[in-house]
């Protein structure tokens, strides 16, 4: 496979290799995509976990757990000022 790398690429890969940080264009590029893959099993782990974090709250609205918004404020406002001393009044 061969691949053209636009000139600011090309630039990045040969500062990279000027640092002395790697030691060809194959490890730079190597690099880059073995980030691309940790960023994208985080993105998959923090959507997972949104996911069922909507689900658990779809579950308590529909068992009637749940307050209107203002109550929840409310309760957050308290909690934060209990644990913390922090109040949003200025």
């Amino acid at each position: 496979m061969q691949i053209v790398l636009p000139a600011e690429v090309e630039a990045l890969v040969q500062r990279q290799l000027t640092s002395g940080k790697y030691q060809n264009a194959i490890a730079v590029i190597l690099a880059g995509v073995k980030l691309l893959e940790q960023q994208e099993d985080i993105y998959q782990g923090r959507l997972q976990d949104l996911q069922q974090e909507a689900r658990i709250g779809w579950e308590a609205s529909e068992r009637g757990e749940v307050v209107d918004g203002s109550t929840a404020m409310a309760q957050i406002r308290a909690n934060m000022q209990s644990r913390y001393g922090v109040s949003d009044e200025a």
